[in-house]
């Protein structure tokens, strides 16, 4: 039931959600961080006959992505809102795709984000915790379940770390200015279900000290701007990347390319086939993008890179003006 505190404030809103680098090396589902250049658009529009669409828009049509709010991501994230604040009177929800799906920078996760604070942005404020919960639900219909790695750092921006079993736990990490990155994503196609299946389901205790001293290490020297390590640190992961690297043709060649163009490290992001390369320079990063896909190139494989940067605003929403 409407009342006066949850009643419509806007007819129309769009909201812009970043891409993000999940794992970072050692930290399995516990550590991202949103990226500049590439995102999610969401734009919903209230309709008052209880039905809620979804559509794409041109570019984004050619993904075949799911056009139900059982299989949606965005139109999830956006129902919920919808169910929190008692709206039953629908909406039109398109989506302009900026993140090509399977890409390992958090294609789901974006529009998941966009999806919810569009929506919120037509009522009143939501805690961050509703926000929160509203973004999980969406992203685990992606998933199968609560990932706050790609889908918290898209929220919120800079790097969160948070807890692979408890999502709703999470902390956000400082990011000091003069963090550069280079991003390739080559035309491979991994499926998130596949990387997960292959992993081990029991390590060494040694090598799970190796990686908790790892993740230690990059957390600490990423808050204190200390870029070398943090670049070393991308490197250390001992029991995911080694596994799935396995599934991109590509993986060493760009890696080695890019370590020997000076990139300070270079790692997977998420399941892949995305990896990224930490620099300390914009123009660094933009010769390291260069060379990562030139290397993946001279294998055959297509692709595209670019340079980046930590984007520290996270999902961004504003209304527009009904027809």
């Amino acid at each position: 039931m409407m009342t006066a505190s949850n009643r419509p404030l806007r007819r129309r809103a769009t909201a812009f959600a970043p891409a993000s680098l999940s794992n970072l090396g050692p930290g399995f589902d516990a550590l991202g961080c949103a990226i500049e250049g590439y995102g999610d658009q969401v734009e919903v529009r209230l309709r008052d006959d209880g039905r809620l669409n979804v559509s794409f828009d041109e570019a984004s049509s050619v993904y075949g992505l799911p056009t139900g709010v059982a299989e949606n991501t965005a139109v999830h994230a956006v129902d919920w809102v919808f169910r929190h604040f008692g709206w039953t009177g629908g909406a039109d929800v398109l989506i302009r795709k900026g993140i090509r799906p399977g890409s390992g920078l958090g294609s789901s996760s974006a529009s998941a984000v966009a999806g919810m604070a569009a929506a919120a942005h037509l009522f009143a404020p939501m805690k961050e915790s509703d926000r929160v919960e509203a973004v999980l639900a969406g992203e685990s219909i992606a998933s199968g379940s609560r990932h706050g790695d790609n889908v918290l750092p898209t929220l919120f921006g800079g790097m969160v770390s948070v807890s692979p079993t408890n999502p709703t736990v999470y902390r956000h990490v400082t990011t000091p200015p003069g963090l550069h990155l280079a991003v390739l994503f080559p035309d491979v196609q991994i499926l998130t279900k596949q990387a997960r299946a292959i992993l081990p389901k029991s390590v060494p205790l040694s090598l799970a000290a190796q990686n908790w001293s790892a993740l230690a290490f990059l957390v600490s020297a990423w808050q204190a701007g200390d870029w070398d390590v943090v670049g070393r640190m991308i490197m250390e992961d001992q029991i995911v990347e080694p596994v799935r690297a396995s599934l991109l043709p590509c993986y060493g060649a760009v890696k080695q390319a890019a370590l020997d163009a000076g990139a300070l490290g270079c790692a997977l992001s998420g399941s892949g086939p995305s990896m990224f390369s930490v620099c300390d320079t914009a123009l660094a990063a933009q010769r390291l993008a260069d060379v990562m896909l030139e290397a993946c190139n001279d294998l055959g494989i297509g692709g595209i890179s670019f340079a980046s940067a930590p984007n520290m605003t996270g999902v961004r929403a504003q209304a527009i003006m009904s027809e």
